[in-house]
């Protein structure tokens, strides 16, 4: 019998530090970038969108796939790339640890708009409320100590 799934995950990880080191100019050339990485591991980009300082990321994904060891590579190999091509004037790297969170196949375009329009909510919400909302939501118990490296 062949495996069928339906497997959608909002990932969310944040710059180290919570610095606002990705820039407006080459954003979307990492978000190529990004979905070239789960494309070459045989995953599907539903959404990515992002502000300086974190990404959300929409995935389709197969259950062969480990969702750490996939995020683990994004990050190192984007870190890389943003170093590399001297994108950023800092040393760019990404804090330890991400969120994700399960969606049915019915919540997918709410998702992805959500994604989607992520630089607008920004202008009313800060990524603090944006992801302990998601964990309340979510019913996942977190101690906001071991969260992230917040810049208040």
């Amino acid at each position: 019998m062949s495996t069928y799934s339906q497997i959608y995950i909002h990932t969310i990880f944040a710059v180290r530090g919570r610095e606002s080191l990705v820039h407006v100019s080459w954003e979307e050339q990492l978000y190529k970038y990004i979905t070239g990485i789960l494309q070459n591991k045989g995953q599907k980009m539903l959404a990515i969108n992002g502000v300086p300082d974190h990404i959300h990321m929409f995935l389709g994904m197969k259950p062969n796939c480990c969702l750490s060891d996939l995020i683990r590579e994004i990050k190192i190999s984007s870190n890389t790339f943003i170093n590399e091509n001297h994108l950023s004037n800092f040393k760019f790297s990404r804090q330890e640890g991400f969120g994700a969170f399960f969606y049915s196949h019915s919540q997918i375009d709410n998702v992805c708009n959500y994604i989607l329009k992520h630089k607008h909510h920004h202008k009313k919400n800060y990524f603090k409320e944006e992801y302990t909302d998601f964990l309340r939501k979510f019913a996942i118990e977190y101690n906001i100590n071991y969260l992230f490296d917040w810049i208040d």
